[in-house]
């Protein structure tokens, strides 16, 4: 089952919106994590001073009191200031992503205002293409260009097979060590430089190994492909030359049926799709520091609730304490054992929190990178035009399995691309970069870079079918997401050290 481009990035902004609610979900953990952790040793504190009440003189008592009060006090005041931070920090993060929601909906709109103006030139050309494949003047014109690209193509066929036949018959050549020193050398021909020795004993391994007979024949070899190239380089400099004047001819019929003002149109709804990308790809990267910078907050880098916190532990640490927990340990009182059981439970209780809120650390450090490359997809999406409405995919496990087993880690974001341009497909007329210049059409003409009309694809409308290069849809002024292609790897624009590439699994039974 097949699944359009439009249903298909939609598809992915699904799965992007759902590790962005996670990351959410970690951060208030995390914020609610500290303030337990914060909590578990105020208790802790508070069942020491029970302890020293029990064990200690009075003067002792409040020396103790004293101490662990202050610490305590300053890591109270500290959490405070460090949960407004959090929650301020949480909520430039809510405006942030309200602001790119804003803007996917305003690129939804702008998407479906260039397919309503791709649809009209379409509908346009397609009649001017009708009325060219009746024209005689632009039929003769057509059938001189098939006639160039067919000859171009015959000629290069023939040098690719010369340079096969060079590679093949001239290797027992090249694999001769002493025939392959004396054509290095330019052994006979007045490119040898030698001295009267060495030239002696050059003529001697000549005459071995029969260089002077074998010598034009492999000359030959390499000559032949050279100029079949030459010759076939010119015959393909003739057929663009006629698809170019085709092309013109096309265009000035279609600027006559009044095709400027749609292509003018649609140029400027590419325009606005392309602007409001980039103010996605803004947004997204202000998010993405939003999101370090609460991290930061939420990962015990805060210098200040770190400083309180370790404070409170050392007041709660000290050897006086430590001696007051242990002798109460080696005493049998029923007081005492409650207290110091309490105590154990809260350690237990603290360590339990602190593990966890290591594991969410992780998670959240996991979601950030598939977050990023999920972004990195889209973009390459969008910039191969791959949400065209004319564009679709074979594979709809791309949205399933597919996209399940790459957010848990299954597969790399490079591999999981390559299933997407694997599976992608154009419609009749509109297959994006598939051809080459010798693979020409003979229906309709399509501009080469641009310029002119995208033209559509006749073979199914009574056109005659032939072999000219399908081209991308999108015709002149840019392309419907972006424009361009990708030579490999993933080309999404990021500000500041956010666009790690760290590949690292999510956990079994995770989100997703």
């Amino acid at each position: 089952m097949s699944i359009g481009g439009p249903q298909a990035l939609a598809s992915l902004e699904e799965a992007m919106r759902d590790i962005r609610r996670e990351e959410d979900e970690i951060s208030r953990r995390l914020a609610r994590s500290a303030e337990v952790i914060a909590k578990i040793k105020e208790s802790e504190a508070e069942l020491f001073r029970q302890l020293a009440q029990l064990r200690l003189d009075p003067s002792v008592q409040a020396e103790l009191d004293g101490r662990i009060s202050s610490a305590e006090s300053r890591a109270r005041e500290t959490l405070k200031a460090h949960g407004k931070a959090v929650e301020a920090a949480q909520k430039e993060i809510d405006d942030l992503e309200a602001a790119r929601v804003s803007l996917l909906e305003r690129r939804r709109n702008a998407a479906a205002d260039l397919a309503e103006r791709q649809n009209a030139l379409d509908a346009l050309l397609q009649q001017v293409s009708a009325r060219l494949d009746t024209d005689p003047a632009f039929l003769a014109k057509r059938q001189d260009a098939e006639m160039l690209a067919e000859v171009a193509e015959q000629s290069m066929e023939k040098t690719r097979q010369a340079e096969a036949d060079r590679e093949e018959k001239g290797k027992p050549y090249r694999d001769d060590p002493l025939f392959s020193y004396l054509w290095d050398a330019g052994f006979g021909t007045s490119a040898y430089k030698a001295n009267n020795l060495v030239r002696y004993l050059d003529g001697l391994v000549a005459n071995l190994v029969g260089f002077q007979k074998a010598r034009p024949n492999y000359a030959m070899l390499n000559d032949i492909p050279q100029r079949l190239r030459e010759h076939a380089e010119r015959q393909e400099a003739n057929a663009q030359a006629a698809d170019a004047a085709l092309d013109t001819l096309a265009n000035e019929a279609a600027d006559e049926a009044g095709g400027k003002p749609l292509r003018d149109a649609k140029a400027k709804a590419e325009a606005d799709l392309q602007a409001i990308d980039a103010a996605i790809v803004e947004a997204e990267d202000k998010r993405d520091a939003a999101s370090e910078k609460l991290q930061r907050l939420t990962d015990g880098e805060d210098p200040a609730l770190a400083s309180a916190a370790s404070a409170l532990a050392a007041a709660l640490g000290q050897e006086d304490i430590q001696t007051l927990l242990a002798e109460a340990r080696l005493t049998r009182t029923g007081q005492d054992d409650t207290i110091v059981a309490q105590i154990d439970e809260s350690r237990a209780r603290l360590r339990e929190e602190e593990e966890e809120s290591r594991d969410l650390r992780e998670r959240s450090k996991t979601l950030a990178a598939r977050r990023r490359e999920l972004e990195d997809i889209q973009w390459e999406f969008k910039k191969q035009r791959f949400d065209d409405p004319r564009s679709s995919f074979g594979e709809d496990k791309l949205v399933g399995d597919l996209l399940n087993d790459f957010l848990r880690g299954g597969i790399s974001a490079a591999s999981y691309w390559e299933q997407w341009r694997k599976s992608q497909n154009w419609a009749p007329g509109n297959e994006w970069g598939s051809g080459s210049s010798s693979q020409r059409r003979s229906s309709s003409p399509w501009p080469e870079h641009g310029g002119g009309f995208q033209w559509p694809d006749n073979s199914t409308a009574g056109g005659s079918s032939g072999n000219r290069r399908p081209r991308s849809p999108g015709g002149f002024g840019g392309g419907w997401g972006g424009g361009g292609s990708s030579g490999g790897g993933f080309s999404r624009p990021r500000t500041g050290s956010s666009g790690t590439r760290k590949h690292s699994g999510f956990k079994t039974g995770g989100g997703f």
